[in-house]
């Protein structure tokens, strides 16, 4: 909250001598009465009446100390703002496959991958972030977007079923995965573009290799993190059998070195995650690589708040008024 006329605030001063007067000559007014002996109302108890007689003062001070206020117009700022951020563009390519149901992460890899990714996008509120899923196939879930409501919501509907109801080819397009990522930041006028790909597997289908992915990625000046998912021997999969789940170990046949080459290639990082707090730190290192220098332009209206201590004033006057001729009413 702020004040357009800040000089009326020096009025608050007055209320030092009126305080010091009333302090030191309020006994002087008060009516006297002659007596020969007072002994007898040495102990008597003082009236409720007497100990609330300092309430009319603390009453008038607050009157005038909100008359005073409301003069120094008080106004507030809406919360609207119109920014401009030039940060970075982020493209969160995710594989999709039907083995990102193992369950060597918890509870599984992919429920673990969009946990920690919907954690990173959340950290983020100033940038631009999109979602690429792939398995066989890549496509797009989400274009790059600052309604960050949204894209956390396109991202919980992410499913590894796809594949599996034949929607897309099953399977690990990374190359086409990384391609289709790369398509949506070609043209982004940002200063800085990301791609950050995770996968639990080697690339097994495509049209584009993920090498060429990689040198058109390097073309457009952006930087891809690579991160494999998953333990470094076989992972517990839920095989669906008649009447329930059956859990069989399978391989876990990550291409470290096509992602290293990739992240090499781009001059980003690549990263092992075996666990689900090792892909937290992953995105917490990405996070702290990545910050973003905003040039913000606030623009902000200010509206009148006087209101509040208007009212305030009235009823303290009131109540004064009212106490003064009712119980503090003085006979002369």
């Amino acid at each position: 909250m702020e004040f357009a006329n800040k000089e009326y605030l020096l009025l608050l001063l007055l209320l030092i001598p009126y305080l010091i007067w009333y302090v030191m000559y309020r006994k002087k007014t008060e009516p006297t009465m002659r007596m020969s002996d007072t002994f007898v109302f040495r102990f008597a108890p003082r009236s409720w009446k007497v100990t609330l007689m300092p309430l009319s003062m603390l009453l008038r001070v607050l009157a005038f100390t909100m008359v005073v206020l409301v003069l120094a117009r008080p106004q507030t700022q809406n919360s609207w703002a119109s920014k401009t951020v030039e940060g970075i563009d982020i493209m969160l390519a995710m594989d999709v496959s039907t083995s990102m149901l193992a369950e060597d992460l918890r509870p599984n890899r992919i429920e673990a991958a969009k946990q920690v990714a919907a954690e990173f996008i959340i950290g983020r509120p100033n940038d631009n972030i999109g979602l690429s899923i792939f398995a066989g196939e890549a496509f797009t879930q989400c274009p790059m977007t600052t309604d960050h409501a949204s894209l956390l919501n396109m991202l919980q509907n992410v499913r590894t079923d796809i594949a599996a109801r034949g929607l897309i080819e099953d399977g690990t397009a990374i190359g086409m995965g990384l391609a289709n990522a790369v398509s949506r930041l070609k043209e982004s006028k940002a200063k800085s573009k990301v791609v950050i790909l995770l996968t639990d597997g080697s690339n097994n289908r495509g049209d584009i290799s993920p090498m060429t992915a990689a040198e058109i990625a390097k073309s457009m000046g952006i930087r891809v993190y690579t991160i494999g998912v998953g333990t470094n021997k076989v992972a517990p999969y839920p095989m669906p059998v008649a009447g329930g789940v059956q859990y069989v170990n399978i391989p876990v046949e990550i291409d470290t070195k096509t992602l290293s080459d990739i992240a090499a290639a781009t001059e980003g990082d690549f990263y092992r995650a075996t666990n689900t707090k090792e892909l937290r730190n992953i995105y917490k290192e990405i996070d702290q690589l990545e910050k973003s220098k905003l040039n913000v332009k606030k623009f902000s209206k200010r509206y009148e708040a006087y209101q509040p201590f208007a009212l305030v004033a009235v009823l303290a006057l009131l109540l004064e008024i009212l106490l003064r001729i009712t119980i503090f009413r003085r006979i002369p």
